[in-house]
């Protein structure tokens, strides 16, 4: 029997930790008994709850392997060796919705430490995030330039691109995401996209968050207490609809001019996936109950990100709701990983060709923001 192989995982941008837990989850083995596993090594965020968070779930509390600071003060050649890097760089420039500054915004420009990791540590694999916005931004060229410059980082990898609909794989959530896979091209390997587990069979909302019941004492289950008028509003607001909803009084609509967000107190269909759940935003944006007239509690909103109930999150109310939207969804993770396992021990599996939108998204609004969903 061939010893086993642990690949160490490094990850930028970490976020709580939904790709990496996911990515412990995958173990397989080949016909000879070797077994191919994850082992996070060290992780980095900017945000001190999500650091807390990470350490807790992936480290146990252990924050020596979580460095907690802005991505450009890392010393990458001091950094510990890894195997593989994971980076679901920040969305925000690359969003469909707003100016997608790409580039020239804030955000866009901190792939660049991803691809500064790869030169500097030639990791034999990389996992890459980011909303399918990614696709337009800057007319298309800042994808084309993205995917360049991964192409050629370090000693030069295979990559392979797909847009996932992650409730085609488990997940109860409409969430797409473009994801980049890059295999080192010396080591003669190719990556391809694992096929749907999920299609036409999508796990339901309330599936999710009813089964098994979620328990009253369970941690980041505080219920929001609703003011008067958002009680009175969802009353005439049926299961997927919003407060656009023509059954809505006049008094109780909102006087928004201009585009208007299907988000908006929009109520969970309990036969459907969720809609995306979202990081942050202003009132009517945290998702509500399919028939009860308050928003979803944390634990409801993790719940939809597949994540467990033992997986506990650190910081305030609002804290915790943003780093639950923020994440990569553990379980589709967790299929993804798992099919890049299965390449290195040369096990086959059911397979698709990549697929990607002409930079538009998925053509019905669903999973196009890291902040707001139209």
């Amino acid at each position: 029997m061939k010893q086993d192989e642990t690949f160490k995982l490094a990850e930028l941008f970490c976020g709580p930790g939904g790709l990496s837990f996911g990515a412990m989850s995958a173990v397989v083995s080949d016909s000879r008994g070797k077994t191919y596993r994850i082992k996070p090594a060290w992780a980095n965020d900017l945000d001190e709850d999500t650091c807390k968070t990470y350490a807790r779930n992936i480290h146990g509390s252990d924050l020596i392997n979580v460095v907690c600071t802005p991505v450009e003060t890392i010393d990458f050649e001091k950094a510990p060796a890894f195997d593989v890097l994971a980076f679901g760089f920040p969305c925000n420039d690359f969003s469909v919705v707003g100016k997608q500054k790409g580039f020239n915004g804030k955000y866009g420009p901190l792939y660049t430490y991803g691809v500064k990791a790869i030169n500097i540590h030639n990791p034999k694999w990389f996992i890459a995030e980011n909303v399918s916005g990614l696709q337009s931004a800057n007319n298309g060229e800042a994808f084309t330039k993205i995917l360049e410059d991964l192409e050629n980082a370090g000693r030069g990898y295979q990559i392979t691109t797909h847009l996932y609909k992650f409730e085609e794989y488990g997940v109860p959530q409409t969430r797409h995401r473009v994801v980049i896979i890059g295999i080192r091209k010396d080591l003669g390997l190719e990556f391809k996209v694992p096929a749907p587990t999920t299609s036409g069979k999508y796990i339901s909302a309330k599936e999710a968050i009813e089964n098994p019941p979620i328990p009253k004492n369970a941690p980041n289950h505080e219920v929001t207490v609703q003011s008067k008028i958002v009680i009175e509003r969802l009353k005439y607001i049926p299961p997927g609809e919003n407060v656009w909803y023509e059954g809505v009084p006049e008094h109780l609509r909102l006087n928004v001019q201009g585009a208007r967000m299907s988000q908006i107190y929009r109520r969970l269909h309990p036969d459907k996936p969720s809609y995306t759940i979202t990081g942050s935003g202003g009132g009517g944006t945290h998702g509500y109950h399919w028939s009860e007239n308050r928003a979803l509690t944390n634990r409801e909103r993790a719940r939809i990100q597949t994540f467990p109930d033992n997986f506990i999150f650190e910081g305030s109310k609002e804290s915790v709701r943003r780093q639950i939207g923020m994440a990569v969804p553990p379980k589709g993770a967790r299929v993804i990983v798992e099919a890049i396992l299965k390449t290195f021990a040369g096990i086959p599996y059911d397979w698709i060709y990549p697929k990607l939108t002409n930079g538009n998204g998925n053509g019905n609004g669903n999973g196009q923001n890291c902040l707001f969903d139209f």
